[in-house]
């Protein structure tokens, strides 16, 4: 049964479902979109939900944005608070040229980590999805005590969780002025496509106006620069992968990984491998690619509420 079934009629709440009784009314449940000055640079985010409420982060991957939790938000939004930004470089936020800006994932890290601080979000659950892992983990390190539990959703953090395409990115990684293709191929239309469609069976249930809109983001001036750095430095992820590995075993955080098996980027294997590190945790895996939302938004938020119910206090 999909959530949307199980959604009673009053206020839009679960039929049956009542954590802690937090029932906002139903307007809190729309979503704000705002924007804010962090050391000079405008960070787009919506917002949703009481902010009296427990607050679920939501950090997306690429080369999407804060768009990409749309249909989510709306269903965690009675029972949290929700935020979600956009990086510097992405969706609505300000994308300064890399002569202003340093487009690292410590840095998309340190300003997301500055942007909470000024929202006063000391405490918080994050969903990490592909680029929201190397931004979420380090948060995570960072500020440890700010961690109350982790949505993993194909965010990867182990070797055996890099699929085929890898190589040729490892080949880019070796010596980028040579390898301008893979670069190409990276930004191009088809791959922003693919990234949603590789690996579902239900292609009807996937919005065109997604990779539309990615690419035509992909396509502005400066954008084939940010994202090549970005590629370039996602090698100082990998290399974390370790670091992050022994932060999950020593701290056994309270944690859902929810993986669309079918993706060909982060593979089902990259799933399995938390359960090395996070033996307590919470693992589904669903017959879904890389966009899990695109088609599972009524599961993925329902297995969420159900675990933050049980993990938040």
């Amino acid at each position: 049964m999909s959530l949307r079934e199980l959604l009673g009629t009053v206020g839009g709440h679960i039929a049956g479902y009542r954590p802690r009784g937090i029932l906002p009314a139903s307007s809190s449940a729309t979503t704000r979109y705002q924007a804010m000055l962090v050391d000079g640079v405008r960070i787009f985010y919506r917002e949703a939900g009481q902010v009296s409420a427990s607050t679920i982060v939501l950090l997306h991957g690429f080369p999407s944005s804060s768009r990409q939790f749309d249909a989510l938000i709306p269903l965690l939004a009675p029972y949290y608070h929700v935020v979600a930004p956009d990086y510097p470089g992405f969706g609505q936020s300000d994308a300064p040229p890399p002569s202003s800006y340093e487009y690292t994932f410590d840095h998309l890290a340190e300003s997301i980590d500055r942007f909470l601080e000024m929202k006063g979000i000391d405490r918080c659950s994050f969903y990490l999805h592909d680029y929201g892992g190397p931004v979420g983990f380090r948060l995570i390190l960072a500020l440890p005590q700010r961690v109350q539990a982790i949505v993993v959703q194909n965010a990867n953090a182990y070797e055996e969780g890099l699929g085929a395409k890898w190589a040729a990115i490892r080949e880019y990684w070796r010596d980028p002025e040579t390898h301008p293709e893979v670069l190409d191929a990276f930004l191009s239309r088809e791959s922003t496509e693919q990234r949603h469609t590789l690996g579902t069976s239900h292609r009807e249930r996937y919005n065109p106006d997604a990779w539309s809109d990615e690419s035509a983001h992909l396509s502005k001036p400066g954008q084939r620069e940010i994202q090549g750095l970005l590629l370039y430095d996602y090698r100082t992820n990998v290399a974390s992968y370790p670091v992050w590995q022994a932060w999950l075993r020593k701290e056994r955080p309270s944690a859902l990984v929810i993986w669309g098996k079918n993706d060909p980027s982060f593979i089902a294997a990259g799933a399995e491998a938390y359960k090395r590190d996070l033996p307590e945790g919470e693992f589904h895996l669903l017959d879904a690619g890389h966009f899990v939302l695109d088609e599972k938004v009524d599961e993925v938020a329902l297995l969420m509420l159900s675990f933050l119910d049980k993990h938040v206090k």
